[in-house]
């Protein structure tokens, strides 16, 4: 039986193009200088920061701009340093929600969400109140039509996946423990696998169902929580479903 398409509840908006380039540059720019930090500036050895230069390479962000980002990173350039953080809550419904932030001031960033969970009908938690229901994995997402189940089945078992499942929406997801993704990547990339996404995030282990309008309550906020400049993943355990997207 085809599963749940995971992928949904971590980015609803899949193919929806972000209309302003420069927030989205502003959050890819966030997450080279976090890989920078973290790993030194040479992408060669740094796979996060590799990933992160090609993400935004991937949406025409400069070079200009990708260079100051890597050595405000490293510290050649000042600025406040960017911080990974967490946030949980919930939305309509009692919905869970993660939100994982990259910020380079938590004073700002935390009023600023809670104002968000607040006008929409939900409300920001407390550390651990929701991320018992989730689970930190890598994540690769497939066109089932456009790829060799089989050669994917090998290399993936072979290189640190931990599961993979056909959906209901015609895709092949490969999940992996976060410290296998880097190598699962790569091996992948080498055989020629192309993934529709990939990327670390927070998967819940169960979904929810809720009404329509309740739903429809959620993917604003949900909308909301993504369009705010620090945010760089959403994650619920709400059931997206093509119905609800399609009202």
């Amino acid at each position: 039986m085809a599963g749940h398409s995971k992928w949904a509840n971590i980015q609803h908006r899949k193919g929806r193009v972000d209309a302003a380039r420069g927030k989205l540059w502003s959050k890819l720019s966030k997450a080279i200088i976090i890989a920078a930090q973290g790993g030194g500036g040479d992408p060669s050895s740094n796979f996060r920061l590799r990933k992160a230069i090609d993400d935004a390479k991937a949406v025409s962000m400069p070079k200009d701009n990708i260079a100051r980002a890597i050595k405000r990173g490293t510290g050649e350039l000042g600025g406040d340093r960017v911080e990974e953080v967490v946030y949980e809550g919930y939305g309509p419904g009692g919905v869970a929600v993660m939100c994982e932030a990259l910020t380079d001031n938590r004073n700002r960033t935390a009023p600023e969400l809670r104002s968000i969970f607040s006008k929409l009908g939900g409300e920001l938690g407390k550390t651990g109140c929701v991320s018992y229901l989730f689970d930190r994995k890598g994540l690769f997402v497939f066109d089932a039509e456009s790829i060799d189940e089989e050669q994917l089945t090998e290399v993936a078992l072979e290189n640190g996946a931990e599961d993979i499942e056909a959906t209901d929406d015609g895709k092949l997801q490969v999940t992996c423990p976060p410290e296998n993704y880097d190598g699962l990547d790569d091996a992948l990339t080498a055989a020629e696998l192309a993934a529709e996404m990939k990327q670390v995030s927070q998967v819940p282990q169960t979904t929810v169902d809720v009404d329509s309008d309740t739903g429809k309550k959620v993917l604003r906020l949900l909308e909301q929580l993504d369009d705010h400049d620090d945010i760089q993943t959403v994650s619920t355990n709400l059931n997206i479903t093509d119905e609800l997207l399609g009202d």
